[in-house]
């Protein structure tokens, strides 16, 4: 894919913006031609680099112009933006025809309420929101406690000290699930485990999700604590927790993406015991096949661990190694499936 980076000149679209140019005739589909110029894929708060939850969907961005040779762009946030910027970049996203459009994040929602309804014939998609009622919105939300059910599981059956603990990057309702996800399962190992709970910031404008800083140091307390597996879901303030997690030599648990796989942390995978899956590229993926072959898809698309849409990610091989460890967490994963467990989301 020929990516090249390109400066927008309007303040309120973004910092940079990376475009992809696809092969136009590769677009078409068995429903129709694809008419649109590309994906158009808008930042949350980090961007692109976070090694977490933006990164996974420019994942999906990636897959879905590999495959469907679409192209499109990625747009960067500003520093302590506001709606109307937000709004204004769809907007640019629009009327360049850019189809789907897709806001990263729950901050998105107003936007994508207003400029869906001035472009009817625009699919867009939001991610982590499932306010926004439109004929032409995809909402793609994601049931996150099974998959932090998952890493209390695996927490709890690591630890050596029966002490753990979870670092959230803004306190609000999402990350909340998170936290009761991975309390719950941690419990179903151990109901006395001691669980360390702290969070960044309570807004999203104070750096919660985009301050390394602040998940080191969180992460460093908490260890001074007792704990000695630490869960993040912190967005790029995550990069600290696990930096400061390895340097300790204790356990860290990633989040959205396979943090182990991820290059600018490969000098801590080997502490990096697995990650709580989201996989927010898949549903970029499908809500762009969806348009390409003409059939948009609309309303909430929520994705589970029965559909594959939330998961544990197993590729550290110390973690493959403890294999009672990953019984326990295979068999809570089935438990869920089978509705033998209902996770908790507060």
């Amino acid at each position: 894919m020929a990516v090249a980076v390109v400066a927008l000149a309007a303040a309120g679209c973004g910092k940079t913006s990376n475009e992809s140019t696809g092969s136009s005739s590769a677009s078409s589909s068995s429903s129709g031609t694809y008419s649109g110029k590309g994906i158009g894929l808008a930042y949350d708060i980090g961007g692109r680099g976070d090694q977490s939850f933006n990164d996974a969907a420019y994942a999906g961005f990636q897959q879905a112009d590999k495959e469907f040779k679409v192209g499109g762009r990625d747009v960067e946030p500003n520093d302590n933006e506001s709606d109307a910027d937000k709004v204004q970049r769809l907007e640019q996203l629009a009327k360049a025809g850019y189809d789907p459009i897709i806001g990263v994040g729950y901050v998105y929602g107003p936007a994508v309420k207003e400029v869906a309804a001035k472009f009817p014939k625009t699919t867009f998609g939001i991610i982590d929101d499932n306010t926004v009622e439109a004929d032409n919105v995809a909402d793609m939300v994601f049931r996150e406690e099974e998959a932090s059910y998952l890493a209390g599981v695996a927490a709890a059956k690591a630890t050596k000290k029966n002490h753990i603990g979870f670092i959230g990057g803004v306190d609000i309702p999402l990350i909340r699930k998170f936290e009761a996800g991975f309390v719950q399962g941690a419990q179903s190992v151990n109901p006395k485990i001691k669980i360390e709970k702290q969070y960044l910031t309570q807004t999203a404008q104070e750096g919660g999700f985009s301050s390394p800083d602040k998940g080191e140091n969180a992460t460093n307390g908490q260890i001074d604590a007792g704990a000695d597996v630490v869960y993040h879901a912190a967005g790029l303030s995550g990069q600290g927790v696990i930096k400061a997690a390895a340097e300790h030599k204790v356990w860290a648990i990633g989040v959205d993406s396979d943090q182990y796989q991820q290059d600018s942390l490969a000098k801590y995978k080997d502490w990096i015991l697995g990650s709580a899956l989201k996989n927010v590229g898949g549903a970029v993926y499908e809500l762009t096949k969806s348009v390409v072959e003409g059939k948009p898809l609309s309303g909430e698309v929520r994705g589970d661990l029965k559909s594959g849409g939330v998961g544990f990610a197993d590729s550290n091989p110390k973690y493959r190694a403890m294999k009672d460890v990953v019984a326990a967490v295979d068999k809570a994963r089935q438990d869920i499936i089978d509705g033998k467990v209902t996770v908790k989301t507060q």
